[in-house]
């Protein structure tokens, strides 16, 4: 079957200027998506053999199926459908450059199904891993109203967080003759709830930031980032390179921090003191880009 995974690679030229391919080295492209970096370092270091190998991670089925079908012209490929925070399970072996490209791929946010669009109606999951249990669903539906708050303030920096999660437990309606109907299951429903909670010049940006803070909830994503920038930072060989491109400032306040702390203990050396951001070419091309910021560093 082939999978339709449309997704834009983000910052190419700059992933390439400062992972440096060639062959016999070892990569790993920790955030897979449609495979369209993984596929940029191949074709850089000239070679569709065996000599240079990445190990490629990603939640998403879908993404391993649609990446497996782009690349399988080529070789020595490592294929792990696992959260990224697993990075030292898989790998065992010291590797030359590791790259996180933290975005959302535009065919999960385009997909209803999935439940990340704020366009199009959908059941309210937000999973990564299909195969995990927690969907947003459950957040939203059972989560006291202190937690809530919580979820939307520290993950979404929202300053109306209180009063969306108030608007939530209102409609949940604890009444046991009318709880199932009262379920909040789609995200057109969530939307709802939210917009009328607030006023109306705030409604689309508070939106975004309570499906983005569900999101990250869902998914424990800060936590993973933290854990995985960690474990990139003792697989790299001395002299590897680490870049993350990341698209919100809780992502990036990690990723600075961790690099910053490292560069003070003398285990690695900044090579961006200041975010790289795209080109005015690139954000004609691919308005996603436009709030993507690239971090890299190289060990000692």
């Amino acid at each position: 079957m082939t999978i339709s995974y449309q997704h834009e690679p983000v910052m190419v030229n700059e992933v390439l200027e400062y992972l440096d391919p060639t062959p016999e080295k070892v990569f790993v492209d920790a955030t897979l998506g449609g495979g369209g970096h993984t596929q940029a370092l191949l074709e850089k270091s000239k070679i569709q053999s065996s000599k240079l190998k990445i190990y490629t991670f990603d939640q998403d089925s879908d993404a391993i199926e649609a990446a497996k079908q782009r690349l399988a012209n080529y070789s020595n490929i490592v294929f792990i459908q696992d959260n990224f925070a697993t990075l030292k399970k898989h790998v065992k072996e010291k590797v030359d450059g590791i790259l996180f490209d933290l975005g959302i791929s535009s065919y999960q946010i385009n997909e209803a199904g999935r439940g990340f669009s704020l366009q199009n109606d959908g059941p309210l999951d937000m999973r990564m891993d299909k195969g995990q249990r927690l969907t947003a669903a459950d957040i939203v539906n059972n989560y006291a109203g202190d937690e809530l708050t919580r979820i939307f303030s520290e993950y979404g920096e929202e300053r109306f967080a209180k009063r969306i999660s108030n608007a939530i437990i209102a409609f949940r309606d604890p009444r046991p003759a009318t709880r199932d109907s009262r379920l909040i299951r789609t995200t057109f429903q969530l939307k709802e709830i939210i917009e009328k909670a607030i006023p109306t010049w705030k409604k689309r940006e508070s939106v975004t930031r309570i499906f983005q803070a569900l999101r990250i909830a869902v998914n424990h994503e800060l936590e993973s980032l933290q854990k995985a920038l960690d474990d990139a930072i003792e697989l790299l060989k001395p002299g590897g390179r680490l870049v993350v491109i990341s698209y919100h400032s809780l992502e990036d306040r990690i990723v600075k921090h961790t690099l910053r702390e490292n560069a003070k203990n003398a285990i690695l050396q900044l090579l961006t003191k200041k975010p790289v951001l795209a080109g005015e070419a690139e954000l004609t091309a691919n308005p996603r880009s436009r709030s993507a910021k690239l971090r890299a560093a190289q060990i000692l």
